[in-house]
């Protein structure tokens, strides 16, 4: 009897050893590799170092006016994280900057103005849903005011040489109104007339002591990171190899023409291009046809075969 209890209790802890070395071993197995797991998604997110002077066109921000320099760190960090809208402008900067600087130059204003120019259209041909076009942003009775053609067939806010020349014209005319580049960039973005307004109800002319509008309380700052950015892009993490930037529009010939063009496809073809490529080196040529009644003499660039 004895014997029988021994063996019965052997076989029974044998049986309990198999079957947790069973479910030990169950549980050894089904465990997830995770040898090959991503951690999680790697960023460096940064601040930016404010302890340090900053300026637009040679006028500097208050360094003593915190609200000043928080506005600035909100742009900043707004500004460095869009990192498709910032790649695009570091690579279409070197198509515009080169023709925007000497005329920026030749009417005496601060090359800082170039980034107001980034500012307002991100360096694209773009249109407001205001209205405004081209890439200094100009609406049609500014565009006029300043001696731009626009019609149905003509746009001259696309054209870059003039609505550059265009854009230093009213940035001189806001200067003296104003009496700081700091103004001036102010009113470009808000209109004179309402800044004027908001400077007798405010008792202040100075921009870091009026409060203004979102759009124009951000503007000044947004230029300056944009600024910040564009001339040390490595520093906040833009690496773009100097073949990757776009290249200006500078492969092409020059035409004159005082006649009508009935169709300007025609015209493409006459010289070896597309009507496509037409547009792209004369985004100014809006319409698909030039009537052109007076007979003025027009400069319309033909890409090189």
């Amino acid at each position: 009897m004895e014997k029988k209890l021994f063996a019965f209790a052997s076989v029974l802890v044998g049986f309990c050893c198999l079957v947790i070395f069973s479910s030990f071993h169950d549980k050894e197995t089904i465990q997830p590799d995770t040898t090959n797991v991503s951690p999680g998604l790697q960023q460096h997110i940064a601040s930016f170092d404010l302890d340090k002077p900053f300026s637009f066109a040679g006028e500097s921000i208050p360094v003593d006016n915190f609200d000043a320099l928080e506005r600035l760190d909100r742009e900043l960090i707004i500004n460095t994280y869009l990192h498709s809208a910032l790649l695009l402008n570091i690579k279409l900067a070197n198509r515009y900057f080169s023709v925007i600087e000497p005329i920026l130059e030749q009417y005496g204003i601060p090359e800082d103005f170039k980034y107001l120019c980034v500012a307002e259209s991100n360096l694209r041909m773009a249109t407001s849903p205001a209205g405004a076009k081209g890439l200094w942003q100009f609406m049609e009775p500014a565009g006029k005011a300043y001696g731009l053609e626009i019609n149905a067939e003509v746009d001259e806010r696309y054209h870059v040489e003039k609505s550059t020349e265009a854009a230093c014209k009213f940035i001189l005319h806001l200067k003296k109104r104003f009496g700081s580049w700091t103004m001036a960039a102010a009113a470009y973005n808000m209109g004179e007339t309402i800044l004027s307004k908001r400077i007798t109800d405010q008792r202040a002319n100075s921009f870091y002591d009026l409060n203004l509008n979102e759009e124009t309380s951000r503007y000044l700052f947004r230029i300056i990171s944009i600024k910040e950015i564009m001339n040390d892009p490595e520093q906040f993490g833009f690496f773009v190899d100097e073949d990757h930037l776009y290249p200006p529009y500078s492969d092409y010939y020059s035409i004159h023409v005082e006649e009508p063009l009935p169709n300007l496809a025609d015209l493409a073809v006459k010289h070896g291009t597309s009507y496509r490529m037409l547009k792209v080196y004369n985004p100014w040529l809006i319409g698909s046809l030039l009537t052109n009644k007076s007979g003025k003499r027009y400069e319309i660039r033909v890409p090189k075969k």
